[in-house]
């Protein structure tokens, strides 16, 4: 996201809350309790943060500003007794999360509310989200075949891999550490966002471990990572679509003190010279003869594992008709497709002096 510059104005101690509605500001009743107030003034915080696309810095300062004095008894107590009428019950003296805004910024207290739980991990109190290595895309083709009975391919990588030497550690000695210097040995460094809020991060040196190798691994130069050439074997599931993309934990590319990326698959599925296929289902197109159409036939048909097999078309089967041959279609887990055999009529160009003859008899038989 764009840096943002926010100006933040001073404000008098005589129009500091007074003139305010801090209920209103919240969103909660004036008898409200402890706990609604603080579940407001999560949402509300949530909702007007200013480093949101949508957030409003001043509404977020009201609401602070509410939260203060609703939070706290005695502040209430006062505010609910002096009510809006102008005058300050605090004896025109500014309290924490009051004011502070033009002289080095704001002095917001949040109680015992964790700002990672509102506005993510970034913010101090936060769960740190473990690090995790880069992820990476490849594309593979299969069969027709291949993906209604699925197959195992390999597939291969240069990927960052964890070093073999260090294992990972970036130190040439594992157990020869160093207090990091960056961070004192915390694991944690703050930084202002804002000029508003102190923000607790990962040290970048030493990544939250608070030390750092004496001496880095000269496989990996310190890195706990290097390059390396694998080749995967990935099992396709039978039933795969093209357009589909599987997932292979942990073969993306590895970082150190963390987790390695995945390995995303596209699929590609060439077409077939017989089949298409619907959802399970198998299409196969068949054109009959009219005298087949009329009378009825026995039709085979070979299957995509070889087998042939026999289906009936029954008498006075009309172009367009689709046949249906039950559980010969894509499987998939305990459900099974069907064959779907779209019946075509085919209407002779040229007729010998026989059949014309026949066709004319038909003709005057009304048929």
């Amino acid at each position: 996201m764009d840096a943002k510059e926010y100006s933040l104005a001073s404000m008098s101690s005589n129009t500091l809350h007074m003139s305010k509605d801090y209920y209103k500001i919240l969103g909660v009743e004036k008898g409200a309790s402890q706990d609604e107030i603080k579940k407001a003034f999560r949402k509300v915080a949530h909702q007007y943060h200013p480093d949101k696309k949508d957030g409003d810095e001043v509404k977020f300062k009201e609401a602070n500003e509410a939260y203060q004095v609703l939070s706290d008894e005695k502040k209430r107590a006062s505010y609910d007794r002096f009510g809006s009428s102008g005058s300050n019950p605090f004896g025109g003296q500014q309290h924490a999360g009051f004011g502070g805004f033009g002289q080095g910024g704001a002095s917001f207290d949040f109680g015992d509310i964790d700002l990672g739980d509102i506005f993510g991990s970034g913010f101090g109190g936060g769960r740190r989200a473990q690090r995790k290595g880069e992820d990476l895309q490849t594309r593979i083709t299969l069969s027709f075949k291949e993906s209604v009975f699925g197959v195992t391919k390999s597939i291969n990588l240069e990927h960052m891999v964890m070093c073999d030497t260090c294992e990972g550690s970036g130190a040439k000695d594992k157990t020869k550490v160093k207090t990091c210097s960056h961070c004192e040995g915390r694991g944690k460094v703050q930084s202002q966002m804002m000029g508003i809020f102190t923000t607790v991060t990962e040290c970048p040196r030493c990544l939250g471990r608070g030390n750092v190798p004496q001496e880095s691994c000269s496989r990996c130069n310190g890195s706990g990572v290097m390059r390396k050439k694998e080749t995967v074997e990935v099992t396709i599931p039978s039933g795969i679509q093209h357009g589909d993309t599987l997932r292979v934990k942990g073969k993306g590319n590895a970082i150190e003190n963390g987790i390695a990326g995945d390995l995303f698959i596209q699929i590609m599925v060439e077409p077939d010279k017989v089949f298409k296929r619907r959802g399970l289902d198998l299409i196969v197109e068949r054109t009959l003869k009219i005298s087949e159409a009329v009378l009825g036939t026995q039709q085979h048909l070979t299957l995509l594992d070889g087998k042939d097999i026999e289906f009936s078309v029954p008498e006075g089967t009309r172009d367009g008709t689709t046949l249906r041959i039950r559980n010969k279609g894509i499987e998939a887990g305990s459900t099974k497709g069907d064959i779907l055999v779209l019946v075509s009529i085919e209407v002779p160009k040229k007729l010998s002096k026989k059949q014309r003859e026949l066709f004319e008899n038909m003709q005057k038989e009304g048929l």
